[in-house]
């Protein structure tokens, strides 16, 4: 039997003015719930999670919550006005009978001493301490909005691992596929007014998405055949010439009215990229380049040749210099030494993470046009300024109006539309997914992965990443980064490990399923003219353990997958939680010897 709801909202409705915001949506969580809750950007999501959390009133429907239940809500802007360090703001949120040494463990897994004055936070500083405040108490129900923007690859990973582990109810809003995959359980779609419920994780959404579209458009379709048939008969039936069969008349006039208050599907914007001449087969070459900001060394003698047509992707955690290293290849920033050579015919398109390029009092149109006109010209054909807005989903009346009035998601869609009208042949693109819905960004990803030019960017959404780049640049420490071939999962891969923080620990626990070390395999070309008897017969078994930890870990994965699993055995829970982390430490570890072992023995037949 299910446990009974914690939180659930009933046909919620709410309208500021022409199409309804919210028509009927309905949502509700238990204890141990981890849900997503996805949806175009300006659907309603946050104003959903609002209405869930108290801070604003439905005009119709039912709100309950347990009146024993403690929530939290992390907002996309959190307010930390009045507090005079981010301790005093993250213990604000607990109760009396809550740990304040929580909100030390939280503040050092985040990455925060505490002592920092909020005035002078960054954006994923702010955010890091705003989700402590909410994680804190471990409240009943979690409410978390977009708890992944601007946060580095390193945080998200922690976060995803303690979500998972939590014992709160937890709705989720976040434009990260990856997070969402690993975190729920269940999905919840927000599209027109309305919700739907699939009690599967985020990892189904999209296929389930795509047959309920189907079999609405397949529906709509039939009724409109239907209705030109009732239509033919009330014309030339010749049981409508003696008399009018009045029922016949009152369904037809019902399905009229069906027909034509059927909100369609929400449109989907075109992106196409204003190319320009190719460049030439050399896009850049960086030699031995360096950068330093006092004692802080950000670059060491990195070196690389970005050749036409390659899509690079630069990855590692906030400050350890992605944006720096990216002014330096497109010529942006001088280094300290070493040199960058550019390619010729080069023509630079820039995305500018920071986005400081737009006038918020600057009229749509007039931020697409540069104020010359009313025309874009894309690809070599003039298009007024309202088509090429409507292909970024912008409605025409929206023409003039102010940028500040846009939603993030709109402000970063408006700025693509500039970007990608402008001719070029390399795209740089500095965290280009920021507040992007998932179909926008599937089409971002689309053009990216098709672009006839060359692409750099930075971004720390895996999935976007393993679909779009050729190559990952990561940090390696000391100012070191590191080239690898492929994405995200490709350059974890290499490195040997399936975490960036965990990669250090699985070489320390280096052992197999059984605790038995393995042999730490020599790959220099000095070590040996052949495989050891220890190294070929590692080599040999290695797959099959490999084989039997995945095993391992897609039933312990299936444990915890089970809602009531918590509440049933608690202790057996973290257990199995611990037992899954460690045998993901295995696997890294496994992995990583059967890699050194191939590169060693194909070095040697080599």
């Amino acid at each position: 039997m299910a446990p009974p709801p914690l939180l659930r909202l009933d046909d919620i409705k709410l309208t500021f003015g022409g199409t309804p915001l919210l028509d009927g949506a309905s949502l509700s969580a238990s204890a141990g719930d981890k849900i997503a809750l996805v949806g175009r950007n300006s659907s309603g999501k946050s104003t959903l999670l609002k209405i869930a959390a108290g801070m604003i009133e439905s005009q119709d429907g039912e709100l309950f919550r347990q009146p024993s239940a403690t929530i939290r809500y992390l907002p996309q802007a959190p307010d930390m006005e009045g507090f005079a360090t981010v301790r005093a703001y993250v213990e604000a949120g607990l109760g009396p009978a809550d740990d304040p040494h929580r909100v030390t463990y939280l503040l050092e897994h985040l990455g925060l001493t505490g002592d920092e004055k909020p005035d002078d936070l960054s954006g994923g500083e702010a955010r890091r301490a705003a989700l402590a405040k909410v994680m804190a108490p471990e409240p009943d129900i979690l409410l978390l909005d977009e708890p992944t923007n601007h946060l580095d690859l390193q945080v998200i990973e922690w976060l995803e691992d303690e979500l998972i582990r939590s014992s709160s109810a937890i709705i989720v809003i976040s434009h990260d596929r990856r997070f969402l995959e690993r975190v729920s359980r269940a999905t919840v779609w927000l599209d027109r007014g309305q919700t739907k419920r699939l009690d599967k994780g985020f990892g189904h959404f999209e296929e389930w998405r795509d047959v309920i579209l189907e079999e609405e458009e397949r529906e709509q379709h039939k009724l409109g055949r239907q209705i030109v048939r009732e239509e033919h008969w009330l014309r030339y039936g010749v049981t409508a010439r003696r008399k009018r069969n009045m029922r016949r008349l009152g369904e037809l006039q019902t399905m009229r009215q069906r027909f034509r208050s059927h909100r369609g599907a929400e449109g989907v914007a075109t992106m196409v990229a204003s190319e320009a001449a190719e460049s030439g087969k050399l896009v850049l070459e960086a030699k031995n380049i360096s950068k330093s900001f006092g004692d802080l060394v950000v670059v060491k003698d990195f070196s690389t040749r970005i050749q036409r047509g390659d899509r690079i992707g630069l990855v590692g955690p906030n400050g350890a210099g992605k944006t720096t290293l990216l002014k330096m290849l497109t010529g942006e920033l001088a280094p300290d030494t070493g040199s960058v050579r550019l390619g010729t015919n080069l023509e630079i398109a820039t995305l500018d993470q920071k986005r400081e390029a737009v006038d918020p009092h600057e009229t749509l149109a007039h931020y697409l046009t540069d104020g010359r006109g009313e025309t874009v010209v894309v690809n070599g054909e003039e298009r007024h300024v309202v088509s090429w807005m409507k292909d970024f989903l912008f409605k025409p009346e929206m023409a003039r109006t102010p940028v500040r009035e846009l939603s993030g998601g709109e402000r970063a869609r408006l700025i693509l539309a500039r970007v990608l009208a402008r001719p070029a042949n390399l795209l740089v693109l500095d965290e280009p997914t920021n507040d992007l819905d998932m179909e926008t960004l599937e089409l971002l990803q689309e053009l990216v992965a098709g672009f006839a030019g060359t692409v750099i960017l930075v971004s720390h959404d895996r999935d976007f990443l393993d679909r779009t780049v050729t190559s990952t640049i990561a940090p390696d420490g000391g100012g070191r980064w590191i080239e690898y071939a492929g994405g995200y999962a490709d350059m974890l891969a290499q490195r040997g490990g399936t975490r960036l923080d965990d990669r250090k620990a699985a070489r320390a626990r280096a052992a197999t399923s059984d605790g038995v070390p393995l042999p730490k395999p020599e790959v220099s070309k000095a070590a040996a003219k052949k495989l050891s008897f220890k190294q070929k017969f590692a080599l040999e078994q290695l797959p099959t353990r490999m084989a039997a930890v995945s095993a391992s870990i897609a039933g312990l994965e299936n444990n915890i997958a089970d809602p009531a699993f918590y509440e049933r055995d608690p202790k057996g829970f973290q257990k199995t939680i611990a037992a899954l982390d460690k045998e993901r430490e295995t696997l890294a570890t496994l992995e990583e010897e059967w890699l050194e072992l191939e590169m060693l023995r194909e070095e040697l037949e080599g």
